[in-house]
């Protein structure tokens, strides 16, 4: 729906102004039907109720983000393609303008019908089979996601007393040879099945009796048994295969994420370069050394990086052994104080980012020496580095910023490093940035 909303506002726009939809106009369209189409996907607009305040105002936001984010990338290809200059000004800002409120319009209407046919009962109805631990988190994940249109009327399990799982045991409506008959009796339209297929050769039999019903079957494999990060369903020339630990940033995700990187650091370097001016000439001016410091870290895949920071220690440690700065450092300059207090010692960073070695948001990266040290330490340590490190992150908005003087704090900071790989979203990183930017101004863990 998002696109094609986006598609037909630009139409309208054109004829408000009175111009031609000639190639050009038909060309922006495109391309913004097919940019939308990612990045309006990484964002919910059809699961809170209509009347709810709320949710009406965290839905707006939402719609403005995203609508902000594709105006953005398609700008970025407007100037560097030149062809920014060939559209009419004010058909642009119409355009602009009118479609934030033609999506808020749509969203409701489409909201409010989905309401409506559930108070009436238009919606699929589905079993479980199989009363065990996966078929319950499958049936709460049903529950909430109402956009799904989708009702778990019953379970099935030959199990019975302790090998069913608590909370089913009063809607278990009977064993496997009963799913057939009560599909066709009640109309089902989805059949889940949640056994493990080696543990249960009669899952066979039950295939093929549900042949003589309308039913859909799917199958539900357990992979819950892993700690999944971005799982999904892929196949290899025709074979199914399922990923339980894949980076996000894969196809059109890294694409979009790469021109926000470029795009936020070139206009960020622009507005502080008298700032970036002033810290190198207060840096070299108040203690011997380089201005900037390069320290090798751990980059995307493991894959070695030199990352950039303006010196805020009278040393330049990149061995084996690397002590983290402490709370009243002795290593540590006046000036230096104060850009790693207000984390302004970074900023060279953004040069990283435009190289490609770094992204705005990310993982953390530490000294190379820490990794060696925490990765034999931490299960799953490595795994942050499935993304590019980042200037800031999900860890260091949530106080696993500055020095990690023990193991629990480090800890602290890889399961957020690995929540932020789980739910990685452009909109995720935008309000990091804006978080990080309040972070900065009172935070007292660095130093």
């Amino acid at each position: 729906m998002n696109p094609l909303v986006i598609f037909f506002s630009l139409i309208l726009a054109v004829v408000l102004e009175e111009q031609k939809f000639d190639g050009l106009y038909l060309l922006l369209g495109s391309l913004a039907f097919l940019i939308s189409s990612q990045v309006f996907d990484n964002f919910e607009f059809f699961e809170p109720a209509v009347s709810d305040p709320e949710a009406q105002r965290k839905h707006a936001s939402s719609l403005l983000t995203a609508w902000l984010i594709v105006l953005l990338l398609l700008g970025m290809v407007g100037v560097l393609s030149g062809m920014l200059g060939a559209y009419n000004t004010q058909v642009l800002v119409w355009w602009s303008l009118i479609t934030p409120l033609l999506l808020f319009l749509g969203h409701s209407v489409v909201r409010g019908y989905l309401e409506f046919l559930r108070r009436h009962g238009k919606i699929r109805r589905s079993v479980i089979v199989g009363a065990n631990e996966l078929g319950y988190k499958l049936a709460q994940r049903i529950h909430h996601q109402h956009s799904l249109m989708i009702r778990v009327e019953a379970f099935f399990d030959d199990r019975c007393g302790d090998r069913c799982e608590t909370e089913l045991k009063n809607v278990v409506c009977g064993g496997i040879d009963d799913v057939t008959d009560y599909v066709a009796r009640h109309e089902i339209d989805l059949v889940y099945i949640t056994f493990p297929l080696f543990r249960h050769p009669r899952v066979v039999d039950l295939v093929n009796a549900l042949r003589d019903t309308t039913a859909s079957i799917y199958f539900v494999p357990d992979v819950f048994v892993f700690d999944l990060v971005q799982a999904r369903l892929d196949n290899v020339n025709g074979i199914p295969v399922i990923s339980v630990f894949e980076t996000p940033l894969t196809g059109i995700n890294a694409v979009n994420k790469r021109i926000f990187d470029i795009a936020a650091a070139s206009l960020i370097l622009l507005a502080i370069t008298p700032l970036l001016l002033l810290i190198a000439l207060s840096v070299k001016l108040t203690s011997k050394g380089p201005v900037i410091f390069k320290q090798r870290r751990y980059g995307m895949d493991g894959d070695e990086i030199q990352v950039y920071k303006f010196r805020s220690m009278s040393v330049c440690e990149d061995s084996r052994t690397v002590i983290q700065a402490t709370k009243n450092d002795t290593r540590v300059t006046r000036v230096g104080a104060v850009l790693r207090r207000t984390s302004l010692d970074e900023l060279p960073q953004f040069f990283n980012v435009l190289q490609g070695t770094m992204s705005i948001v990310g993982p953390r990266p530490h000294a190379v020496a820490h990794n060696e040290y925490y990765r034999k330490l931490i299960n799953g340590y490595m795994w942050r580095h499935k993304v590019k490190p980042g200037i800031t992150g999900w860890a260091q908005i949530h106080g696993y910023r500055g020095e990690t003087d023990t193991i629990d704090k480090m800890e602290g900071r890889v399961i957020y490093d690995i929540a932020y790989l789980k739910s990685w979203s452009l909109r995720m990183d935008i309000a990091i940035i804006l978080r990080t930017l309040k972070l900065v101004i009172k935070d007292s863990q660095a130093y």
